[in-house]
């Protein structure tokens, strides 16, 4: 019988063997089922997917029992590991992203996103100390819990276009070496994918780096050749699919007709994903 632990390892070790981690982030019991039944290793869950789901905007407003009701639903329809995006935490100080992880693990995930964010601060990111007190406190549940939870920090300063840009590397170096120090697993740094960027943080990253991905940026095997260990579609899925949702809606009462629809996954193949 597999266990949360075995579940916990094996998600860590999927960030240090080769080929690149692929996450094509789910929202909803559906998406993960569909992604873990395209032969993906884990499944990870994408913040602002799961807030729009759930009648939300995205950026820490999302109800949190509501938050962790989902995030237990899909660990309970999959076989694979799952990673949770829980922004900041849903709290607004360690104390509370700590009972935060707490619950998180007790739905069955075996892995977080946090990030350092300032959603309606006076500053777009939190000062380096409280970001890696929240850290530290996600790790103090894990231990608590006994659970080798894979910390995924993510630092926005790329995403946020904060300070100067020749400043940004030098800034998530220092970010990076603060959340590692505090308990995080590995690094996330969203709003970057232009390789010579990528391969200096992949360089100068003391642990595993996540880049997120779509349209545009580098193939996962160039990103892989760059040192990344880790790629994300964050919300991406989700808001493809929305858009299939909003053209076919458009096409319906416009034309009256269907070939938006043309592209859906059988009726079949789908139902069959929850017998």
């Amino acid at each position: 019988m597999t266990t949360q632990q075995d579940k916990a390892q094996l998600f860590q070790s999927l960030h240090t063997a080769e080929p690149v981690l692929v996450l094509a982030n789910a929202w909803d019991v559906a998406s993960a089922r569909v992604v873990e039944a395209a032969g993906a290793p884990a499944v990870a869950t994408t913040s602002a997917g799961v807030a729009w789901g759930l009648g939300y905007p995205d950026g820490d407003a999302v109800d949190v029992d509501q938050a962790i009701g989902l995030i237990a639903r899909v660990a309970a329809a999959v076989g694979v590991p799952v990673t949770a995006d829980i922004e900041g935490g849903y709290a607004t100080d360690a104390t509370g992203v700590g009972r935060t992880v707490a619950r998180v693990l007790e739905a069955g995930a075996v892995g977080v996103n946090l990030e350092d964010a300032h959603h309606g601060g006076d500053s777009p990111l939190l000062p380096i100390a409280e970001a890696a007190e929240r850290i530290a406190a996600a790790r103090a549940a894990a231990d608590a819990a006994g659970i080798a939870l894979y910390i995924n920090a993510r630092t926005d300063t790329y995403l946020r276009s904060v300070g100067e840009p020749a400043d940004r590397l030098q800034a998530t170096f220092d970010r990076a070496g603060a959340y590692l120090q505090a308990g995080a697993s590995g690094i996330f740094v969203p709003g970057v994918t232009e390789q010579a960027t990528v391969a200096k943080l992949a360089e100068g990253i003391d642990g595993p780096l996540n880049i997120l991905v779509g349209p545009g940026a580098p193939s996962v095997s160039e990103l892989g050749r760059l040192g990344v260990a880790r790629v994300s579609a964050g919300s991406s899925v989700a808001a493809a699919a929305y858009a299939v949702a909003r053209a076919a809606a458009i096409e319906m009462a416009t034309t009256g007709g269907y070939d938006t629809l043309a592209g859906e996954l059988d009726y079949g193949t789908l139902n069959g994903l929850f017998r």
